[in-house]
């Protein structure tokens, strides 16, 4: 199951994390910003950190696949 989730009811159907009102958009924010994932956590206590790293390797995965690479390695080579 996905820790990221969107409802039409929540936001709009902005993808937030399961079970919070905490966009996922957010926490890229705060990465691409400079701050640590205990960080994020500190400020959105709604979000377990465990939330945090499923859907960071979702998004990872995402991105490798729309990259057309069958692995991260097979990534890199390139």
């Amino acid at each position: 199951m996905s820790e990221a989730q969107r409802d039409p009811e929540v936001l709009g159907g902005t993808p937030v994390f399961r079970g919070t009102r905490v966009p996922v958009r957010t926490l890229t924010e705060y990465l691409e910003g400079g701050q640590t994932v205990d960080v994020f956590v500190d400020a959105f206590p709604s979000v377990r950190r465990e939330q945090v790293i499923a859907v960071l390797d979702e998004l990872t995965a995402q991105r490798v696949a729309k990259a057309g690479c069958s692995s991260t390695s097979a990534c890199h080579a390139s």
